[in-house]
């Protein structure tokens, strides 16, 4: 049996299944990126729940795994060489399941980093956007008498949903044909502003057309419907 005691983490989340990759996440926009990547893979893993309501990403055990204290992360007990293998930021898991699996990552070099930089655009800019936009709209920030900030990051995440748009010109998905890694890491986040953030009105959704059809057709995937409920909330 694989033995993951070398990880501190594993004190506060036991591995039942230590053959398994590890998943410590919460469905979040960023923490269903990678349970919808092992749902779409098919890859044998285990989900730990991280209540960041409760502070648990700020625990010694899970620093020792991800010292910025964000979810999610991972640890593959297969890594590289067969030895276990501990990874966090969300880009990076994608990227290293793709590599691992050969799936959702074009072999084409050309095509491959055309397909990495999406998936950067959305880590550098739709999700801190949106994520500043959910502030200023739906959680503290929304008591801010000055609506400024709101107004700016609604502006700028309006003007990436364009950017969205112009790219699916033509295409079913962000590459073209193929679903790949680029539209596992942007499907939650477009989801979230538009539900649970409700800033649709702000940031003209409904003046969309390819962008809700790309994100319809993302969420009809099984393994997408899966991936958006793990782990588990109590």
């Amino acid at each position: 049996m694989t033995d993951l005691s070398a990880f501190p983490i594993t004190k506060s989340w036991p591995a039942r299944h230590p053959d398994r990759i590890q998943l410590y996440s919460l469905p979040t926009p960023n923490g269903v990126k990678v349970s919808i990547m092992l749902e779409e893979t098919g890859l044998p893993y285990e989900p730990h729940m991280i209540d960041i309501g409760k502070n648990e990403t700020w625990t010694p055990e899970f620093l020792s795994l991800n010292p910025n204290g964000k979810i999610p992360a991972i640890i593959d007990p297969d890594g590289p060489g067969g030895k276990p293998l501990g990874l966090f930021e969300s880009g990076a898991i994608l990227l290293y399941l793709a590599e691992k699996t050969g799936k959702f990552l074009p072999a084409d070099a050309a095509l491959r980093y055309e397909t990495i930089q999406w998936v950067f655009f959305q880590m550098a800019a739709v999700g801190p956007m949106f994520g500043q936009l959910g502030f200023f709209h739906k959680f503290a920030g929304r008591e801010y008498e000055d609506k400024r900030p709101r107004d700016r990051y609604a502006a700028e995440s309006k003007r990436l949903l364009g950017v969205l748009e112009t790219r699916l010109e033509g295409r079913d998905w962000i590459m073209g044909s193929d679903y790949t890694i680029a539209d596992i890491a942007l499907l939650g986040w477009v989801r979230n502003l538009n539900g649970f953030y409700a800033a649709g009105e702000l940031v003209d959704y409904a003046g969309l057309k390819r962008v809700p059809a790309w994100l319809e057709r993302g969420l009809a995937r099984p393994a997408v419907q899966r991936g958006l409920e793990i782990p588990k909330r109590p």
